[in-house]
């Protein structure tokens, strides 16, 4: 990832930036906060909308930037933006032989806040972020991004604000990473091993992986019949982050982690399933919030539990009629196989209660494919059993650039969860994203809880804002600033 760092000095660089806004873009640029020379700024005619970057071969600057209205959402926008733009001329003068810099500098004006400065940094760390699996070595990229203040003191103040921003970056980042990894390497051994090996290091978080004979013996009957059908065993990971001398409220996050989802006997059609490798983003994205949490020592007990699973199809899987038994002794008659997540979740939830007694609990999940109908690609549902829960998940959603919207429950009358032969009916009909939500609220033991669907915003067929085409690492941040506000 790009290395940040603040200075309150001009200091020798190879490229720097001028950042100007939409109000008067000319004033900006020829003003004592940019500077640049006066044919230049004729030249250039910028508009300072957000986003647009322009090259330009003044001694002092490379390139110009627009802020637009300059709230959080334009500088995040505009450093995504320049990332991109930097990184393609690099790539251009790498293949004609040209001298490549991998250092950038950016004079924030001085009306640029903390705000605004965390939302550039953001902006700029996620646009850049790359994953792949390609042979052939990868081009040149930015590397470095100095942000240059007008003295000390402002560099000080924006320095608590750039570092909380990197961290969601790397938390985003991470959960990008763990859903683009393709299913032939990415099975629920695999993640669970690699979800050690990333949240190693960090004192006070605890990771425990519970094994096939371990959910067995505990009754995750949820989770053992979606990964039934498959080669490769379910897994529970278990994260706990105790900081020393905490105590109060606790915070249990649950994400759902299907590696794959074929369906099951009731199978997917066959277009678009290769993005089924991303059913695990919920997951993931708990798993990376719970390496932020812990890296920014957030003062509020936090578990984190993720089922894994592969929803197959084999002579094993679980089929439609089944009743399984859950963690918490409820039964579930199975009408769809391809509704899995709710079914691992629902093994969670019932943990989180029982064993761990959480005072909240929230969970977040790629769950029903009603949520990116209603909502679109950019905005994650949330069901909350309190208004004061939601207005929090909200706020913090706003907070980090992810956009939630509140949905509601509907009556008992119109969505039946009764099953004949069982407790629950699985999937019991009527408005799909509303039902799933009532299905998992049936586990949670009147803990106050929300469910964070994700379905639609979890992954990108092309890139907007910060937002990279493929996996999006949707609600980590989310989750990592929820917790900073729980706990502070």
């Amino acid at each position: 990832m790009i290395e940040v760092e603040l200075a309150e000095s001009r200091l020798p660089v190879v490229a720097a930036v001028a950042v100007l806004g939409s109000g008067d873009p000319l004033a900006d640029l020829s003003g004592a906060g940019a500077g640049l020379a006066p044919d230049w700024v004729t030249a250039l005619r910028p508009t300072g909308k957000t986003g647009e970057v322009l090259a330009i071969a003044d001694p002092d600057y490379a390139w110009t930037l627009g802020v637009g209205a300059g709230e959080p959402g334009d500088w995040r926008a505009a450093g995504a933006a320049l990332v991109r733009t930097v990184n393609t001329r690099l790539a251009e003068d790498d293949e004609a032989g040209r001298r490549v810099p991998r250092g950038l500098q950016v004079r924030l004006p001085e009306t640029a806040g903390p705000e605004a400065a965390a939302a550039f940094v953001l902006g700029v760390l996620l646009g850049g972020h790359r994953y792949t699996l390609r042979t052939e070595t990868p081009p040149p990229s930015l590397e470095r991004l100095r942000l240059v203040t007008a003295t000390a003191e402002a560099s000080a103040e924006l320095a608590t604000a750039v570092g909380e921003a990197t961290r969601h970056a790397e938390a985003t980042a991470l959960a990008r990473d763990f859903a683009s990894v393709p299913a032939n390497i990415k099975n629920p051994p695999w993640l669970a091993e690699r979800a050690e090996q990333e949240l190693a290091g960090n004192p006070g978080l605890r990771v425990t992986v519970r094994d096939e004979q371990w959910l067995e013996a505990k009754g995750f009957g949820g989770t053992l019949a979606v990964g039934g059908g498959s080669a490769t065993p379910p897994r529970l990971v278990e994260m706990a982050w105790r900081p020393r001398g905490v105590t109060g409220k606790h915070l249990v996050l649950v994400g759902k982690g299907i590696t794959f989802d074929t369906g099951g006997i009731s199978l997917k059609p066959a277009e678009g399933m290769h993005w089924m490798r991303t059913d695990m983003a919920g997951g993931g994205a708990v798993i990376a919030a719970m390496r932020a949490i812990a890296a920014l020592r957030i003062p509020l007990r936090v578990t984190g539990l993720v089922p894994l699973a592969e929803n197959h199809v084999s002579g094993s899987s679980y089929r439609p009629g089944d009743i399984v038994r859950h963690y918490d002794g409820t039964t579930t008659a199975v009408a769809n196989t391809d509704a899995e997540g709710r079914m691992v979740l629902a093994d969670a939830l019932g943990y989180a209660v029982r064993h761990h007694r959480a005072d909240l609990i929230v969970d977040v999940a790629t769950l029903t494919g009603a949520m990116k109908a209603t909502l679109g690609v950019r905005t994650g549902g949330l069901f909350a059993s309190e208004d004061e829960l939601a207005e929090r998940l909200l706020a913090a959603g706003e907070y980090v650039g992810e956009r939630f919207w509140r949905l509601p429950f509907v009556e008992e009358e119109e969505i039946d969860l009764r099953a004949g032969l069982a407790d629950l009916n699985q999937a019991p009909g009527g408005p799909g994203g509303i039902a799933a939500a009532m299905f998992l609220r049936e586990f949670t033991g009147g803990v106050p809880w929300a469910h964070l669907d994700i379905a639609g915003a979890a992954r990108a067929e092309k890139g907007y804002d910060e937002v990279n085409i493929g996996a999006t690492g949707f609600a980590a941040r989310t989750l990592v600033k929820f917790a900073a506000e729980l706990a502070g």
